[in-house]
């Protein structure tokens, strides 16, 4: 090991400070099983809240300022929804059907390789019906959102999210890390890493990838959505399955009792702390923090999924396929119960929003999955008295042209990349609920008020949760490497009570 690099790990104020947390949680480790806490329980703590004897303690100085938020629910529509047909609603296009869509209004964009050579661009309105509901009366498609449109007086929906991207790996990437490189941190990794978890027998930052149906166009999904990156691999997403072991590798093997596991791990923890004596390595400290949370997950994930504990009204609520593992209303309920329990960050990424063609039956599918549970996540958590400490966050990646790709009619188009302008909407934790923000062209091609940059959208999901997006950096490669970038980004403080 290089002797200059082993003296600045071993002076890094993280690195110390990391290690001193590590160490006072193997402490507590050992506390908790000689008391037999029982799994599932929130780390009651100090008074602040701030216990070094926390598992997953938060960096000192962390949170910059009180936080609205205690944990964020973060639900990625994967593959772009249209927004033309979700929550943009353009009446006035109804005359223009199938006429070329202005080249004034398409202003010499850059197309994606799937239309750049269609001889022309057929406007393709929304055959869907939209009404004005709640009591702040914002526009919503009633067909696909009959439960959504019930709880729009609690959402704040920004309508000119933009984006750098066209394509769906890159995207996706900059939504979730800031940037189209790969190699960033997600910002549930930023989160779990800069906040830590109120939960010791739990991750600090669980991943969903719910069943979606099967004839949509569903884009891979790669683990750097929700990978640490730069970040210590400790505060990468632990994904939860929705078939067979919700955990792989999780349960102990045949013939293995957990007193023996106790015993084994006991011994190994011995020998890692050697080594991150002798050479500070943060993946050491990674390892032993791993098989210590393995240990404790043995016991709480089960009481985790074990949903008897759930009134018939609950489960009615997010609709019959909630007690389906690996169902999209499944992984809603079980989000509730993961930040009930202290988890911070809890992510749901929905595949085969790609609607290129036959876009009315294939959308319609997907909001079958995913509406009626959608909506009992906010009224489960606001009747519980959560939703004002848990922020909701609904989006995708970009959004979808006016015109039609390929063939054209009255009941099926299909629609291409657009990053020009999309809409996203978030709930709770800090957020002004029953407001619309920003505005677009009578075509939803180009904003014309407000536009709100994606890490625009991360600064604001920072400030909820208490951090100032400019001073949370991490130090790699030579530079103070942020969530939010390296160009202006802002809080958009118009969406915050």
């Amino acid at each position: 090991m290089d002797l200059m690099s082993a003296l600045q790990m071993r002076i890094n104020r993280r690195n110390f400070f990391g290690a001193s947390g590590l160490r006072l949680g193997g402490l507590a480790t050992a506390i908790l099983a000689a008391q037999g806490t029982l799994p599932g329980n929130v780390w009651a703590g100090a008074a602040d809240g701030t216990s070094s004897d926390r598992v997953h303690p938060p960096l000192p100085g962390l949170p910059h300022f009180p936080a609205k938020a205690k944990s964020i629910i973060y639900l990625h529509m994967n593959g772009a929804p249209s927004q033309l047909d979700t929550w943009d609603y353009k009446p006035g296009l109804q005359e223009y059907y199938d006429k070329d869509l202005p080249a004034s209004v398409q202003g010499g964009q850059r197309l994606s390789t799937m239309t750049s050579g269609q001889g022309r661009f057929p406007v393709a309105p929304s055959k869907f019906k939209f009404e004005q509901k709640g009591k702040c009366g914002m526009w919503a498609n009633v067909e696909l959102f009959p439960y959504t449109s019930e709880i729009v007086d609690d959402i704040a929906l920004v309508k000119t999210v933009h984006t750098n991207a066209i394509n769906h790996d890159p995207a996706c990437t900059f939504v979730m890390t800031g940037s189209e490189v790969p190699g960033k941190a997600s910002i549930g990794s930023w989160l779990a890493y800069g906040l830590g978890s109120e939960n010791n027998d739990l991750p600090a930052f669980v991943v969903f990838t719910p069943k979606f149906p099967e004839d949509s166009n569903g884009q891979a999904l790669f683990s750097r959505m929700w990978a640490s990156g730069f970040l210590p691999t400790r505060f990468n997403g632990v994904a939860m399955r929705g078939s067979g072991d919700p955990v792989l590798y999780l349960p102990n093997p045949e013939g293995v009792s957990r007193s023996d596991r106790r015993l084994m791990l006991d011994s190994l923890q011995q020998l890692n702390q050697m080594t991150q004596s002798n050479l500070n390595d943060p993946e050491t400290a990674t390892r032993i923090a791993q098989y210590e949370m393995a240990f404790r997950m043995q016991a709480s994930v089960p009481e985790l999924t074990d949903l008897s504990s759930e009134s018939e009204a609950t489960l009615e609520m997010y609709g019959p396929s909630v007690k389906d593992p690996g169902s999209f209303a499944h992984s809603a309920l079980l989000a509730r119960r993961l930040v009930e329990r202290g988890v911070r960050v809890v992510q749901l990424l929905h595949r085969g929003w790609d609607q290129h063609g036959d876009l009315p039956r294939q959308i319609g599918n997907q909001c079958k999955q995913t509406d009626q549970p959608i909506a009992a996540l906010i009224k489960d958590l606001k009747q519980r008295g959560m939703l004002e400490n848990t922020l909701v966050v609904w989006g995708g990646e970009f959004g979808r042209t006016v015109y039609s790709q390929g063939g054209l009619s009255k009941d099926n188009y299909g629609r291409d990349h657009h990053p020009r302008n999309f809409c996203m909407w978030m709930a709770g934790g800090g957020v002004k609920g029953g407001i619309t923000y920003g505005e677009t062209d009578d075509f939803s091609y180009n904003i014309t008020e407000n536009p709100v940059h994606i890490n625009d959208v991360n600064a604001t999901i920072l400030h909820c949760m208490g951090i100032d997006h400019e001073r949370f950096t991490f130090k790699f490669q030579g530079l103070d490497q942020k969530l939010t970038g390296v160009e202006k980004q802002r809080v958009v403080t118009e969406l915050l009570v």
